[in-house]
């Protein structure tokens, strides 16, 4: 399995139903067909669900940002990391910061 070192925002949160039981943000230090590897500020329970919400790089029709929304679980968590297997995928977009026009006074 062939991993690749990536650095972009993530947030995530971990799930039991339909309650958020943990949620925080990181940074992710690697990223494979089958999992990612992301910073913490917590370690997180292995085996527990999470969705992890990764700021893409990569724009689409070089105008629109994305993100990449993983479902999985936790398979390793350790001090400042974790990782988690990817169940589940997709890329969605990602809002645009706007600036406010000014107003011509």
């Amino acid at each position: 399995m062939q991993r690749f070192p990536i650095e972009q925002d993530v947030s995530y949160k971990c799930v039991r139903g339909r309650e958020v039981r943990t949620a925080g943000s990181g940074k992710t230090l690697e990223i494979s067909s089958r999992e990612l590897t992301f910073t913490t500020e917590q370690s997180l329970q292995t085996e527990q669900k999470v969705e992890v919400t990764v700021n893409w790089p990569a724009l689409l029709d070089n105008t629109c940002p994305m993100k990449l929304v993983i479902s999985g679980r936790v398979v390793r968590s350790g001090t400042g990391s974790v990782s988690v297997s990817i169940n589940r995928h997709e890329f969605r977009t990602r809002a645009m910061n706007r600036i406010p026009a000014m107003a011509n006074t």
